[in-house]
């Protein structure tokens, strides 16, 4: 049965009621009859495609925004948000000449400008993203995604000044974000200033995600009555990542460390697995959290722990890196073998802590967005006397410490 205007009315008025009190799949519902009724009505298609954006529909939303723009031709709400429809289903290309129409329609719009910035970015035109995200800020210094999205541009090419500008402006205006504390932080730590950059990078425990938490109180730092809990915080304890975090920092505390079996079997001291009771337990901390709440540096680490394992002199070379050994060059690759290596060459994994621990001399491999923990500087590792840690395109001095 055909619905009246009344009602088509009563079905927009009502909906809009709903997606106001965050009820998306309600609004959706009604305004998909009203649209159904009305199928060119730009405005109630509109409103479809945007409550079904909320419910993270994109592909579904894509059909009524593409319709509701061109029905509303001059109404640049409806391209800005096709755009972000299209950018989110992957379709930049097409999000950015939308943005394009848009911004003829509201020129100097900041929004309309940021938007521009991030399909420029997914498109890999960096230097006009950039330009982008400055039109924008020019419009509204204070807008905090271009602000964020331009300070990761600009680490991205080495200006750690620029980027940390950026990020202290947007935290001037939200200093309790704490996303932005976090990738200060980060930006802190990868240039070795750590007396600034580990209060920051505390902010990752306080943002929702995957991580793990036990159910203990945090530690501050403060005296126990009870034994503490050092953990990695990665939700697979079995894995490479959480693995190379309790090699690396289970160091400096008297703590039980919870390590999955693999682990457990290998290190000195007490442990128990991530199924254990934690009853007496005074308190617990991430193992990613020793530096700042111990106050390490870089020039003062502790000593790091010690395997059960021990090393078995040889004149192996075990590699362990993605980048492929030198031809006619003998390897061993298994890493079951590392304690029976008498060189060790290797990526930041789990194995080439091992060897490091063991003090066979190896050297590490190292991307150019290594993990803030090595610091900036190559050569001799603070972390373990037998590593050394050179950067992985540099084949001239892998070369010469073969040789050696």
């Amino acid at each position: 049965m055909a619905l009246s205007d009344q009602k088509i009315q009563a079905l927009g008025r009502d909906g809009l009621q709903l997606a106001a009190r965050g009820d998306f799949a309600g609004a959706e519902a009604l305004f998909a009859r009203a649209a159904e009724a009305r199928p060119n009505s730009g405005q109630l298609l509109h409103l479809l495609g945007q409550v079904r954006l909320k419910l993270g529909r994109f592909a579904e939303a894509r059909e009524p925004l593409e319709r509701a723009a061109s029905f509303l031709p001059r109404d640049a709400a409806a391209q800005i948000n096709l755009a972000g429809c299209l950018g989110q289903l992957g379709q930049h290309d097409a999000a950015l000449a939308t943005l394009d129409r848009a911004a003829q329609l509201k020129p100097g719009d900041a929004a309309i400008a940021y938007n521009r910035g991030r399909a420029l970015e997914a498109l890999g035109r960096s230097e006009e993203a950039e330009q982008a995200y400055d039109e924008a800020l020019s419009i509204d210094h204070r807008l905090i995604p271009a602000l964020s999205a331009r300070a990761s541009l600009l680490a991205a090419r080495g200006d750690w000044v620029g980027a940390l500008g950026d990020l202290d402006r947007a935290l001037a205006t939200r200093p309790e974000e704490h996303a932005l504390k976090l990738r200060r932080g980060e930006l802190l730590l990868r240039q070795g200033d750590w007396s600034r950059g580990l209060v920051d990078y505390e902010a990752r425990l306080d943002i929702s995600g995957d991580c793990y938490t036990p159910a203990l109180p945090r530690w501050q730092g403060e005296p126990l009555d009870g034994p503490l809990l050092v953990y990695p915080e990665q939700t697979d304890i079995e894995g490479d990542a959480a693995v190379r975090d309790t090699l690396m920092l289970a160091r400096g505390v008297e703590a039980v460390v919870q390590a999955g079996a693999t682990i457990a079997a290998l290190i000195e001291g007490p442990t128990v697995g991530r199924d254990a009771p934690l009853q007496g337990f005074a308190a617990a901390a991430p193992l990613r959290s020793l530096p700042h709440l111990l106050g390490w540096t870089l020039e003062s680490l502790p000593s790091p722990g010690a395997l059960r394992p021990k090393a078995q002199p040889s004149t192996h070379i075990g590699w362990f890196a993605r980048t492929a050994p030198p031809g006619g060059t003998i390897v061993e690759s298994d890493p079951d073998q590392v304690a029976a290596c008498g060189f060790v060459v290797g990526n930041d994994s789990a194995t080439t802590h091992i060897a490091a621990l063991l003090g066979i001399p190896t050297l590490l491999l190292l991307p150019s967005s290594a993990d803030w923990l090595w610091g900036p500087r190559r050569g001799p590792s603070p972390w373990y006397p037998s590593l050394e840690v050179i950067g992985e395109d540099e084949s001239e001095k892998l070369a010469a410490w073969l040789r050696r």
